[in-house]
């Protein structure tokens, strides 16, 4: 008995295959990699300060954005 043999599929065209990111596709980790090596470097200013609350409400309106 014969064994049925499948061929290859054609490969696709490249001609309109170009994919580009969003800007922030990269700035984001960029800037989370940032962060976090300044508090590798100096962890004495990764306390927690209650004398900022722009900080606090930039992180919560960045949560609110990212949970839409």
């Amino acid at each position: 008995m014969s064994a049925r043999t499948h061929s290859r599929p054609a490969p696709a065209p490249r001609a309109g295959a170009a994919t580009r990111l969003p800007w922030w596709a990269l700035a984001l980790p960029t800037l989370a990699f940032v962060a976090l090596l300044a508090l590798v470097l100096d962890p004495s200013d990764a306390h927690a300060t209650a004398g900022e609350p722009a900080l606090t409400l930039l992180v919560e309106r960045a949560q609110q954005l990212m949970a839409r």
